[in-house]
């Protein structure tokens, strides 16, 4: 899987490049780093090169990682998931990503709120994962760390909605199907391990 951390590099130096220079010559150097990323990205994913181009020319900046934010609630020893709609029916922790103008907290207990009709305080930073070198599938053209903060819930009720069909407490026992592009098993069993030991630190990469 070395061709996606070359082509996320690619596309990070076009960026920042286009960012930064002035200059004619180099400007169209970086243009062309960026088609040449683009098309080593359409080769090994379901995007085509338009789709990729457009996509990299609404990033501007350096280039930095984005931020997915996800929620581990438990209840009488059950971790709590949801169903998406868009992957297929698999199981994962609410969340997605984090807007801008938003802390961390705000961000995953707005997420959870959305997608499983609870509202919850942030209790703890569980861990902070790259989401490549976490092995999630399939791979995206962005770098992405992946934050998961454990919460409580203060109100609310489930609430299907536009993106989840279904909610539900699960044993360790009981894990469903898991949607591995955002939450995978092994995740999973850490958090629980956080919640009996509430002491552990925060997991890092």
């Amino acid at each position: 899987m070395k061709w996606i951390e070359w082509a996320r590099k690619l596309q990070a130096i076009s960026q920042t490049g286009l960012h930064f220079s002035q200059e004619r010559y180099d400007r169209e150097r970086y243009e062309q780093i960026r088609e040449l990323a683009a098309e080593i990205m359409a080769e090994h994913t379901s995007l085509s090169k338009p789709e990729l181009l457009e996509l990299n020319a609404n990033e501007f900046g350096y280039a930095t990682p984005k931020v997915d934010v996800r929620g581990a609630i438990f209840k009488d020893d059950k971790i709590l998931l949801v169903r998406e709609i868009a992957d297929a029916g698999r199981w994962t922790l609410p969340g997605g990503w984090a807007d801008v103008n938003e802390i961390p907290s705000q961000a995953v207990t707005r997420e959870v709120l959305e997608e499983s009709g609870f509202e919850t305080k942030v209790s703890k930073l569980l861990a902070v994962y790259d989401r490549e070198w976490q092995k999630h599938t399939p791979s995206y053209p962005h770098s992405v760390y992946k934050l998961f903060f454990q919460c409580e819930i203060i109100g609310g009720e489930p609430r299907i909605n536009a993106e989840v069909s279904e909610i539900a407490f699960f044993g360790i026992t009981e894990i469903p199907e898991l949607s591995d592009s955002r939450v995978k098993k092994s995740q999973l069993l850490r958090f629980f391990e956080h919640y009996r030991e509430p002491t552990l630190p925060t997991d890092f990469d």
